[in-house]
């Protein structure tokens, strides 16, 4: 059986991905209280046929605190009985959630008359932290949209389900802000930039132009053999850790160029040797 957990801050978008999965086929469930995963897990185990084998539940800072903080012991107890367990984990930044509860009219669940949002937001964070602590995957959702993060969640659990380790190469912009859900992060800002030849400005790195011009400089090619070469060392060693994702973002001035077009050839290269490698432009329009 996989069993894969939802959680995060509130305005971040754990509906959304509790939405995709039951699209996927999974059993859904929402705020359930975190002293009853083992007895869903045993229940789900015993269903008949493939309505046991894929659920997911959704966890919020609804929970009695002491229940949050022993998230980590109730996960090992259920990894320890054979289930197959995955944490997905969604953020974003405070003035973004913020803006989308201002936007949306919703109740702050742990806000009232005397807790301001901004402190309700602060204390869901520390209550979350045993779950954030534990994650295979950290979303950070403050630059994506609610259809990009369904792409994202779709074809990150659909690599888990196919090949047991799912790896995204993503392009983004530093002025767009970093990519702080990365497990490693690339600056290519020192590359030679398209962006200074007019005929290439308003291209990006999907186009044959640039890619042109990208091949040709030698700093490039020095550049892309660098982070293949040490991909290529320690992605056997996430693996070995048992590793569901991994994230690698290429980062240039504004995600249009230089980062797009390393972030391809990247993902096209590891696609040759891999089954399920996603390639992402954050910042494209």
């Amino acid at each position: 059986m996989k069993l894969v957990v939802i959680s995060g801050v509130s305005g971040s978008g754990k509906s959304t991905a509790l939405h995709v999965l039951e699209d996927q086929d999974y059993y859904c469930i929402d705020n359930l209280p975190v002293g009853l995963l083992p007895d869903f897990a045993v229940k789900m185990s015993a269903f008949p046929g493939q309505l046991g084998e894929l659920a997911a539940v959704g966890i919020d800072a609804r929970n009695p605190a002491l229940d949050l903080s022993r998230f980590p012991e109730i996960l090992n107890t259920l990894k320890a009985t054979g289930i197959d367990c995955e944490v997905i984990f969604l953020d974003a930044d405070d003035e973004v959630l913020l803006k989308r509860f201002s936007e949306t009219r919703r109740k702050h669940p742990l806000s009232g008359d005397d807790v301001p949002l901004h402190d309700a937001i602060h204390h869901e964070r520390l209550l979350l932290q045993p779950i954030n602590d534990t994650a295979d995957l950290y979303v950070d959702t403050t630059q994506r949209n609610v259809h990009q993060l369904r792409d994202l969640i779709r074809e990150r659990i659909q690599g888990t389900k196919e090949s047991g380790l799912s790896i995204l190469f993503e392009s983004f912009g530093f002025k767009h802000g970093i990519a702080t859900d990365a497990d490693f992060v690339f600056d290519v800002r020192c590359l030679p930039n398209p962006h200074w030849e007019t005929k290439l400005r308003t291209l990006t790195g999907l186009d044959k132009p640039v890619a042109d011009f990208l091949e040709g400089q030698s700093l490039v090619e020095k550049y892309f053999d660098t982070i293949k070469s040490f991909m290529t060392n320690w992605i056997p060693c996430f693996e070995a850790d048992n590793r569901s994702y991994l994230t690698v973002a290429i980062g240039c001035t504004g995600g249009q160029h230089r980062s797009v077009y390393l972030s391809e050839r990247l993902g096209q290269f590891f696609r040759q040797q891999r089954d399920h490698v996603i390639i992402r432009h954050r910042d494209l329009s």
